[in-house]
């Protein structure tokens, strides 16, 4: 991608930050008041030589002050002259630069954007809805100026171009398969979109701190469906543990009633035993005990 202005030829412009000298404007600043208040001393005065002289002073006066600018924290001013890029003065406080350039304000402080709420498919074709917010700043003054319309309008553009490009890579859930997934590798996930948004970016002088998924869920219309998925999912997971837990408890019984000889029981009062207690152990509603008070063979 490239990283600056194309020019009418197609060949990229290489646009790039750099620091311009600027004079401090404290001492500026008195001169010219100086200068503004002698010059209206002396046309004061009502003699022709004095007027011009006078006027001379406040035109110098005018000048001097027409250069002063005061660069608060967080911003910058990106300085021109005739069209053509000087510097950047980053300097805060009151500084003075050439009176006939013109200089634009730049914020420099760190601002965030969120998405709106896209609707997209994920890698496995389903619908769902996504927002992220994007931390960011612009660090070269004379791209954003000068690369791009309007840095923000930019940025939120292709803040939103990365989501949807992310959100077609991957699918929403991993449903047990050694992939990654939207909901279950956010960390991961969220790096590679900044990644990708810094890249997308970084032709505007931005540089993008950080980015975090703020919304991520099925669309309304598959929502029930995928809900009653993931129930019977968690369902069959629970099955499985439950199942596995009772075949150990049975396997257990099974093996001390054997070592400690307190019944000996045969093949078939073995596979009986295993079906009754695989049924207590596994049922979803307690069961009903039945004394036998008979032989175990009745």
């Amino acid at each position: 991608m490239s990283t600056g202005a194309v020019g009418a030829a197609g060949t990229p412009q290489q646009i790039q930050e750099r620091e311009i000298g600027s004079a401090p404007g404290v001492p500026l600043l008195v001169f010219g008041v100086a200068l503004g208040v002698a010059g209206i001393v002396l046309i004061k005065q009502h003699e022709t030589a004095t007027i011009w002289g006078g006027a001379g002073l406040i035109v110098v006066a005018a000048l001097v002050l027409a250069g002063l600018n005061a660069v608060a924290p967080g911003q910058a001013r990106v300085v021109a002259l005739f069209g053509r890029y000087q510097g950047t003065v980053r300097v805060t406080g009151l500084r003075w630069v050439n009176p006939f350039t013109v200089r634009k304000r730049m914020s420099t402080r760190i601002r965030n954007h969120e998405t709106a709420t896209l609707k997209v498919n994920d890698a496995d074709g389903n619908p769902i809805e996504m927002a992220a917010v994007v931390v960011w700043q612009v660090a070269d003054t004379a791209k954003a100026s000068y690369a791009v319309e309007d840095v923000r309008t930019f940025v939120t553009t292709q803040a939103e171009t990365a989501v949807r490009h992310i959100a077609g890579h991957y699918p929403y859930d991993a449903r047990g398969a050694e992939r990654i997934s939207l909901r279950d590798n956010a960390d991961q996930i969220t790096t590679q979109l900044s990644d990708e948004l810094s890249q997308r970016v970084a032709a505007a002088g931005v540089a993008v701190v950080e980015s975090r998924i703020t919304r991520l869920s099925y669309a309304p219309e598959i929502a029930q469906a995928m809900l009653r998925r993931q129930q019977a999912d968690a369902v069959v997971a629970a099955r499985e543990r439950l199942v596995e837990g009772a075949v150990g408890m049975v396997r257990t019984a099974l093996h001390q009633l054997s070592e400690e000889g307190l019944v000996d029981l045969d093949e078939e009062r073995k596979a009986a035993m295993v079906s009754n207690l695989l049924v207590v152990l596994c049922g979803d509603q307690p069961a009903q005990p039945v004394v036998n008070a008979g032989t175990l063979y009745q």
